[in-house]
């Protein structure tokens, strides 16, 4: 599946849910997705609180699923084309030098 069409069933999923109404109570703004990406992340890390190895994929697959769709939705509503900034990002780092420690 493209990225395209993973954010096609994204914006269903939250148009389905009424989130994108002027009304609704989880406003769907780029600050509200930032947080909500930013929370999502640090369960993310909850994941590996006190640990070193990953104990629960299952449930580590749920939180990075939720990152990538925050991240997509974020995307999305600010007109970012998230698979060409992927792209324009590898090629910039390609050229960067990465000092080492």
């Amino acid at each position: 599946m493209h990225l395209k069409e993973l954010e096609a069933q994204m914006h269903a999923f939250v148009a389905g849910k009424g989130w994108y109404a002027t009304d609704s109570p989880k406003k769907q703004t780029p600050r509200n997705l930032a947080t909500s990406l930013a929370i999502e992340g640090a369960e993310v890390l909850e994941q590996f609180q006190w640990r070193e190895e990953v104990t629960d994929r299952e449930a580590l697959a749920e939180e990075l699923a939720d990152v990538a769709l925050y991240l997509l939705q974020l995307a999305s509503v600010t007109n970012i084309d998230l698979e060409q900034a992927i792209l324009d990002k590898l090629a910039k780092n390609r050229e960067r030098e990465w000092p080492i420690p």
